[in-house]
């Protein structure tokens, strides 16, 4: 949302054409049951929502994608079959969700990736053996806010088999950061910078 209407159709095409390999929204149901692309709740302006299918239409199925899962109903599911019929590789569909409830989406797709947004005092005082109930849950990242991600908490998470992802990654310093402490996915508002010091 630094360079484009945030969550906009012209925002993912701009990321993408900067090079961005992901792209990342909260995923919805309208009142058809369509899966609707859009920050916090549906009716908020300025940025009408965007249809799931509608991205694909775009922008094609080349990119790893990240819903944070939103809202009544079955939203999980008819993202999904939303994504299967576009042909998109579920491997590269990634939905977050809280705690471990994340983990009932594995029946959907076994190759679907699911994310955890395990509080981070759980992460904490859990240490390695709340990373390990995680990984036996089938939970695939933890997807903590930058700063919360310590050496050890990345070392536990890893050793569990778990990926970890950074959110709210938006100046060169602490994308930088990113790097030296071994995470493996960063979420940005800034894709340009973002793009020029990881290629650095």
């Amino acid at each position: 949302m630094a360079e484009r209407p945030e969550n906009s159709l012209e925002a993912f095409q701009h990321s993408l054409a900067l090079g961005v390999t992901g792209l990342e929204s909260d995923v919805w149901l309208d009142s058809d049951g369509e899966p609707l692309l859009h920050h916090g709740p549906l009716h908020r302006e300025p940025v009408p929502p965007l249809s799931l299918a509608g991205l694909f239409a775009a922008c094609g199925t080349d990119f790893d994608l990240s819903l944070d899962v939103k809202g009544p109903g079955d939203v999980a599911a008819r993202t999904v079959q939303v994504a299967r019929e576009a042909g998109f590789d579920p491997s590269r569909l990634w939905l977050c969700g809280g705690s471990l409830s994340s983990a009932a989406w594995r029946r959907l797709d076994p190759d679907v990736r699911l994310v955890t947004d395990m509080r981070w005092r759980d992460a904490v005082l859990g240490g390695r053996r709340a990373m390990g109930l995680v990984s036996a849950a089938g939970i695939d990242a933890v997807n903590l806010r930058h700063g919360r991600w310590t050496r050890r908490l990345i070392r536990n998470a890893h050793e569990a088999g778990l990926l970890t992802f950074a959110w709210d990654v938006q100046f060169p310093w602490t994308m930088r950061w990113a790097v030296r402490r071994g995470l493996d996915a960063v979420y940005s508002d800034r894709p340009r910078l973002l793009v020029e010091v990881l290629a650095r």
